[in-house]
């Protein structure tokens, strides 16, 4: 495998673990230090929908900037997402609620997972459940920073890539997030255009493999009644 690819492969894993972690917003209210807790929990239990735009930087154990990218998500509860980059490259990452679908377009590539494995012990629980998905997290501070409230949370299962979370909101919003690796890389992404408890088209959440795309995996076949 050439250096290109592999790294590109790496990519794709980062991306799809990123997706755990985006998605936690809530309408603005009083805030202090002491209720970081309390914005998560309110997140699990009142947001059904959440869409919006990102910029994402990863940024490895030295300082040094290893890769800048900016694209739009969506969630809808229960169980379904999309994610998907613009720059510098194309790529898509769809929760239909049975199967996880990731397709890079450069690669013209699409890896399909049973949804239930995909998210088993992962901190992507966040994105489809609700307060019983901090069960696999242990919450391990809650401070103000200026006008941020942090949130640091560490996974119970440290075998699915992530060491440790920081959430920071703002005016009751999720503006950044700071992801720590097992490689000491960090991944930080800023939100902006959010839109909550908004109407979401389902067919965001649909996925068709193109014609001219290679699929690894086989999904879930969902019988209808």
């Amino acid at each position: 495998m050439d250096n290109s690819l592999r790294n590109r492969t790496v990519r794709i894993d980062l991306f799809s673990l990123l997706l755990a972690f985006v998605l936690i917003s809530v309408p603005a209210h009083a805030q202090t230090a002491a209720d970081g807790e309390t914005l998560l929990l309110h997140f699990l239990s009142e947001v059904e929908t959440f869409e919006g735009r990102f910029e994402q930087s990863v940024v490895d154990a030295d300082g040094e900037v290893l890769e800048n990218s900016s694209g739009s998500l969506a969630i809808a509860r229960p169980g379904r997402f999309r994610w998907g980059t613009v720059e510098p490259y194309e790529q898509r990452l769809v929760a239909d609620g049975h199967n996880v679908w990731s397709y890079d377009v450069d690669l013209a590539q699409v890896t399909v997972k049973p949804q239930a494995d995909a998210l088993s012990s992962t901190p992507a629980l966040l994105l489809g459940g609700g307060t019983e998905a901090l069960e696999e997290f242990v919450i391990e501070r809650s401070d103000r920073d200026s006008a941020i409230t942090w949130v640091g949370l560490a996974p119970r299962d440290t075998s699915s890539g992530f060491r440790r979370v920081e959430l920071g909101f703002a005016e009751g919003m999720l503006t950044r997030m700071v992801f720590l690796d097992n490689l000491a890389q960090q991944t930080v992404v800023v939100l902006s255009d959010v839109v909550v408890n908004g109407t979401i088209d389902e067919s965001d959440f649909e996925f068709v493999v193109p014609d001219d795309a290679d699929l690894v995996g086989t999904p879930i076949e969902v019988l209808t009644p």
